[in-house]
């Protein structure tokens, strides 16, 4: 199979070439890739900023793959040849008779196929029975692929970390990403009121058009003036927040009393300064980290993103070989939703 693999680190590395087919273990299946997505953890581990826990070279990216099933493990019975599926890339859970088993559930030790396993930057990427979802008829590869990293991400921090709930409000920072546009429409499907920040006026306007209740430049504005003053006063009761160093005094001096600042990342650094500890436990607030999510919340999220009125945007396609291109536009911050690869 033609894949685009890079074997050292740094802005020059990827080569797109020929590489040996994936064979299943027992309870493996082999998808060709129809479509991926482009993510930030691609370029890091990339660059060599940072690396997953278990990562090793020579490496495939690739954290979303949606695609048609081409070959079964002997042992494989959820699914068929010429099956649409999507793949849940979090590793957990996984059968014992598995080539990906052998890997720890969660935190420092979890397995994550386009992370620290080949992934869907390839013709083919395999992954066991137990991690696959039918697509439905009407759903499009692109649609099916912009799931499983943004949406899964902003479903786990909001619900399960942050414990967000109906009537509350929310400040969402960078709102052209993938994962910031699923958070806004899971929030207001939530019953949440939602503030949005990007770094545009198009961005804030194309945040306002998916749901959002207010938006604001964040490069042009006291972030927690405007926000206190869209909540009368109070301040919000989440901040989800994945820019991290540029935002963090920002988002902290936005929150209500006991409000939760939730992360699960760090584009803009990883070096944030606390303003105040004063401020912070006297006002109660909470800094969250959002873990990996669970393997029982793949299928609940997938399901409310088959049946509801959602919106994945695609910025931009490009050809596989093309990757290199992909990930520089990512760099570049001149974006509006998912970058999407095609094998």
């Amino acid at each position: 199979m033609k894949a685009l693999i890079y074997d050292g680190h740094g802005a020059d590395v990827l080569q797109y070439r020929q590489v040996d087919d994936p064979v299943p273990g027992s309870r493996d299946v082999v998808v060709r890739v129809a479509a991926t997505t482009v993510n930030h953890l691609d370029v890091t581990q990339r660059n060599g900023w940072f690396t997953m826990p278990g990562f090793t070279l020579p490496h495939i990216s690739g954290m979303d793959v949606a695609g048609t099933v081409v070959m079964l493990g002997e042992a494989v019975t959820a699914v068929s040849i010429g099956d649409r599926v999507v793949i849940d890339p979090s590793m957990s859970q996984v059968p014992k008779d598995s080539k990906l088993s052998g890997m720890g559930d969660l935190y420092g030790e979890l397995g994550i196929i386009g992370a620290n396993l080949a992934g869907g930057y390839a013709e083919l990427c395999m992954a066991p029975e137990t991690h696959l979802y039918p697509i439905p008829e009407k759903m499009s590869w692109h649609q099916a692929a912009m799931f499983p990293t943004v949406w899964m991400t902003a479903y786990h921090a909001l619900f399960d970390v942050a414990e967000l709930i109906e009537g509350e409000s929310i400040m969402i920072h960078a709102a052209g990403s993938g994962v910031s546009m699923a958070g806004i429409q899971l929030a207001k499907n939530a019953g949440a009121r939602v503030l949005a920040t990007a770094g545009s006026e198009l961005k804030c306007e194309k945040a306002l058009a998916l749901g959002a209740d207010y938006a604001c430049n964040n490069r042009e504005t006291d972030i927690a003036a405007w926000a206190r003053e869209r909540t009368n006063g109070v301040g919000v009761n989440v901040v989800f927040d994945h820019v991290g160093e540029a935002l963090w005094g920002a988002s902290m001096f936005s929150l209500a009393p006991r409000g939760r600042l939730v992360n699960c990342g760090g584009t803009s650094g990883n070096s944030p300064v606390i303003p105040s500890l004063g401020y912070m436990y006297h006002m109660g607030l909470r800094l969250l980290g959002s873990d990996p999510f669970r393997y029982e919340e793949f299928l609940p999220a997938w399901e409310l993103y088959c049946s509801g009125d959602f919106q994945s945007i695609a910025d931009s396609v490009y050809p596989l070989s093309e990757g290199k291109v992909a990930q520089e536009k990512l760099l570049s911050g001149d974006f509006f939703g998912k970058i999407i690869l095609e094998p």
